[in-house]
This record gives structure tokens, sequence and C-alpha cells, in this order.
């Protein structure tokens, strides 16, 4: 089942459950996933869907850490909820160690096709390389850091 099906069904279920903290959630996410098909005028795949999700997510905590901060805990116990939903639609993330051996893999491989050792100055080839292989597999900030890690040295 592709996943924006998936989520379809989920909402459904949400709505006969009456669920309405997961239904909210859901709908929000549907109503993202929409106005990306009408902006751009395209059926959306499942890495699309997944592109979005990971969007919602890090929007997600960085309004927790804000909430924190204000010491709002009636809006961060909201999020993390909302945080909770989404993460479901992810699929499982790689861990540090993984992220660092393909970042490794690829500066390798780039270093080998452009004839030359990579460094800082390539920082830009590299992370499209690696978005494009781990986009929706790991969180970009780690990966960004195993990137500048393997740069630097």
């Amino acid at each position: 089942m592709a996943l924006k099906d998936q989520i379809t069904e989920d909402m459904k279920t949400a709505m006969r459950a009456k669920d309405s903290a997961r239904l909210g959630t859901i709908r929000l996410l549907q109503a993202a996933m929409k106005q990306k098909e009408v902006d751009e005028r395209v059926t959306l795949d499942d890495a699309a869907v997944i592109a979005i999700v990971d969007k919602l997510v890090k929007q997600r905590k960085d309004s927790i850490e804000a909430f924190q901060k204000a010491d709002r805990q009636d809006l961060v116990a909201q999020e993390q909820a909302e945080l909770l939903v989404l993460q479901a639609y992810l699929p499982a993330r790689l861990s540090a160690d993984e992220v660092a051996a393909e970042v490794h893999a690829i500066v390798a491989a780039l270093g080998a096709e452009l004839g030359r050792g990579v460094g800082p100055g390539d920082m830009g080839k590299v992370m499209g390389a690696v978005k494009q292989k781990l986009a929706g597999k790991a969180d970009m900030g780690l990966v960004s850091a195993a990137v500048k890690a393997a740069l630097a040295g």
C-alpha cells in the first residue's frame, strides 16, 4: 500500500475511533500533501510524502524547543503528541555509525571520480550526493555533521 493511501486509511480509523488529536495531526499532514500537489501539479509518490513528513517533524522539533524556552508545557505536550503521530510515517532511520559509513563511502567515490582528494571546498558536491542517497533515511543534521567530519580529516 502506498504511504499516501496508508495515511488516508489511518485518518478514517482515527475518525471512527474519535481520536481527535491523531485525526488533527493526520489532517494537517494531508493538507500539506494536497498543498504540494496543487502548487506543483503533481501526484506525490512515497519519497515526496516522506519529504513532507520529514519537514513537519522538523517543524515540530523546532516548536518544542521554542515552547520549552518559553516554559509552555501545555504546547510542548501537544507538539510532542503530533511528533509521535508523524514519526510513525517515517522509515527507520540510520544510526550515526551507519550515516558515517555511508558518508565515507560517498566521499571516497567522489574523490575517485574527481581524481583528487576531497576537501572542505567540496562540501556542496558531497552534500548533494549524500542528500540524493540518504534522503528520508537519515536525519540531515546528523548527515551534515558526518560530512563535515569526513571532509575535515
